[in-house]
């Protein structure tokens, strides 16, 4: 008779399966495609407003040799006539590619996950905004980080209270992770004094910024820009910056294109790491992208996209004028998909949720975006995927089940 030293099957699963938040993130892509639910879930932009005739035009103009490259694996660099294409679109932003090299991903994403993959060991601490974009917190946990939260107030990350954090720390951070442009999920952007702010801090600390920029282009009045500037495209702010950008809400998240910007030391890392995860980024939608941006299609569809998404900010901020009851808040975005709702401190949010839900509405719940899952006063209403005819009625719903929990 044979026997095992081993005990029966059981599976043992490695810690990096425990992100709590990455339950969050399934039920939210659940539903944000939800087909019966009205779903101000979903941080996406809606399908009717996808460039498919463009697209569609691009793919039929290619010649022969190039729809079979697209078919093949490519550089883990990225598709070199895109990564020229992100060259100058970025310098447009007076970011630094002169002195910094560029890595195309499979979404800012995968950037994110490289970028703590290179740095983090499991406990290593990392700093965030609270409230934070679930996929980093996600991505955090995953790796095994101690993930610290500042509060952000309207004008971006609360210098006083990252001091206070950082003076409290026994380790030095790895980084500081941030998104100062149109915030997901609060919708804020930073001002230029709070970008410079932080930047004195990070500087005298010695503290890596990753800045996610991947509502950049999605401003709604040309005056505001300006506010728009990356950190790393402030000249000599003596802080290593590792900035990434996303193709996805500007031509479409089934791209699964994004890039980050950082320096040749963290670059070369950043490669090998790539090469290991998933050889290459598609070719197919990277000679897409680059032909979308080379016959200059993307000024215009970005234009459209500002129009579109202002209207919807503006419709959907009129119903919650009308509807929602006098003791929720909320902010006034100058761009992106999102406006982050304050409710009172002794109401939460899921329990607004476990109302509206069984009348057709979901949103995104304010636990979702705190690092430590537990500040539920606030919710993420997106109106980029929401169809715009069913935005009354949602809001009605949601404020009647606002009020309920009020009263109770």
């Amino acid at each position: 008779m044979i026997t095992s030293k081993f005990t029966p099957m059981k599976y043992s699963f490695s810690y990096m399966v425990n992100s709590m938040h990455a339950e969050d993130v399934k039920l939210l892509m659940k539903q944000s495609s939800g087909k019966s639910m009205i779903s101000f879930a979903g941080g996406m932009p809606n399908n009717d407003l996808f460039p498919v005739k463009q697209i569609d035009e691009i793919y039929n103009e290619l010649p022969d040799d190039l729809k079979k490259l697209s078919f093949q694996y490519g550089p883990t660099s990225g598709f070199p006539p895109l990564v020229k294409s992100v060259e100058k679109y970025l310098k447009r932003k007076d970011l630094p590619v002169d002195k910094n090299k560029i890595l195309i991903t499979t979404g800012s994403l995968q950037a994110i996950s490289i970028i703590t993959q290179e740095f983090v060991n499991k406990g290593d601490v990392i700093l965030t905004e609270n409230p934070c974009f679930v996929g980093a917190l996600t991505v955090f946990e995953t790796y095994g980080a101690d993930i610290h939260g500042i509060p952000i107030d309207e004008n971006g990350i609360i210098i006083s209270e990252l001091k206070d954090k950082i003076k409290s720390l026994k380790v030095k951070p790895k980084f500081l992770y941030a998104t100062p442009n149109f915030h997901n999920p609060a919708g804020i952007i930073y001002s230029l004094e709070r970008k410079k702010e932080l930047l004195e801090v990070l500087k005298e600390h010695h503290i890596i910024l990753l800045e996610d920029d991947a509502y950049n282009d999605l401003y709604f009045k040309k005056a505001d820009k300006v506010l728009t500037k990356p950190m790393k495209a402030i000249e000599n702010s003596g802080v290593e910056i590792i900035y990434t950008g996303s193709f996805s809400k500007i031509i479409g998240p089934g791209f699964r294109l994004g890039y980050m910007l950082a320096s040749p030391e963290i670059y070369e890392k950043a490669e090998t790491i790539k090469q290991a995860l998933d050889a290459c980024t598609s070719n197919f939608t990277q000679i897409l992208a680059n032909d979308f941006m080379q016959k200059n299609k993307l000024k215009p569809y970005l234009k459209f996209l500002r129009k579109e998404y202002f209207n919807r900010k503006k419709k959907l901020q009129k119903c919650l004028k009308k509807y929602m009851p006098e003791e929720v808040s909320w902010n006034e975005p100058k761009g992106g998909f999102y406006i982050w709702l304050t409710l009172p401190k002794h109401i939460k949010s899921t329990d607004i949720f476990k109302q509206s839900v069984k009348k057709g509405v979901v949103f995104v719940t304010g636990r979702t975006f705190d690092p430590k899952g537990k500040k539920d006063d606030c919710l993420r209403l997106s109106f980029s995927n929401v169809d715009k005819k069913d935005m009354e009625k949602g809001i009605k719903i949601l404020a009647k089940a606002v009020k309920k929990v009020l009263s109770q």
